[in-house]
């Protein structure tokens, strides 16, 4: 369980990111957080795991205060948060199985990591998690041979052979294609019910978020305005949190659109989907 116990992010030039943010996500549940440009959701998810320094507040993740870590003890826990980035964070002229294994560097000792040499439960669990993913035909390709949706997978094995405890994502789907952003959400949402982990997702696309969690937390200016299921992001609730629109006439278009997209198949293999996205 991760717990955000009154949260700030002030910058030298008296900017403040977040202000006050208290926040409870259990394991399993998967909380996507909404907001304007500049609203603090970036900050927030990179406040977890402290690539960020907040200002002041405690973040807890079970029984670990994050914010009171040594570097040390820093470096272990981190082992436990998985993140997933927008632009993948693969290394490009590395296959996908060396990129998958890099998620284990942190376990293995320097010779090991300089070599690449990973035990061979390690492997085994790569291969598990590429089959799970859908790319298990794609193990020997270089990275820079993948298409978005392709990386963005190897990216959600990488995270997951660190065995964590609870994800970060932030924008998993900001370059991709309406049907692989569905097929990513879907994937994220469903790993984290098997595995029982806490999911922050930062995301841009509200009616996708409304399409796969089951809650929704908005900020505006540092501060959370909406914490509640997706049915209660009403067109007032929207506004308090996106500033004046038309949102009725967004989200009846949105709604509609979502609604023709849906492919209603289950992710796990992927079949159709691997070769082009």
């Amino acid at each position: 369980m991760l717990r955000i116990e009154k949260l700030v992010k002030q910058y030298p030039t008296g900017d403040r990111a977040l202000r006050g943010v208290d926040l409870m996500v259990p394991e399993g549940e998967v909380v996507a957080l909404i907001g304007p440009s500049g609203a603090g959701k970036s900050t927030l998810i990179r406040c977890v795991n402290r690539l960020v320094e907040p200002t002041s507040g405690k973040i807890w993740l079970r029984d670990t205060e994050i914010t009171a870590l040594s570097a040390r003890r820093l470096r272990q826990v981190r082992r436990r948060i998985g993140m997933i980035f927008q632009e993948y964070a693969l290394v490009e002229r590395l296959t996908v199985m060396e990129n998958v294994l890099s998620g284990r560097l942190g376990y293995v000792n320097f010779w090991q990591s300089w070599f690449r040499r990973f035990p061979q439960h390690d492997v085994d669990q790569a291969f598990a998690l590429l089959e799970r993913v859908g790319l298990s035909d794609f193990v020997d390709k270089r990275a820079d041979e993948l298409s978005g949706g392709q990386r963005q997978r190897v990216g959600i094995a990488r995270a997951l052979i660190q065995s964590p405890d609870m994800l970060l994502v932030d924008e998993p789907t900001a370059s991709l294609d309406p049907k692989t952003s569905r097929q990513i959400m879907r994937l994220i949402t469903e790993l984290a019910r098997e595995r029982g982990l806490a999911v922050i997702i930062n995301i841009h696309d509200v009616p996708l978020a409304q399409l796969f969690v089951k809650r929704i937390v908005g900020l505006r200016a540092g501060e959370i305005v909406y914490d509640g299921p997706p049915e209660g992001l009403t067109p007032e609730r929207l506004t308090d949190i996106y500033g004046e629109e038309d949102w009725g006439a967004g989200q009846a278009v949105a709604g509609a659109d979502s609604a023709q997209e849906m492919d209603p198949e289950p992710s796990p293999i992927f079949a159709a989907s691997t070769s082009n996205a």
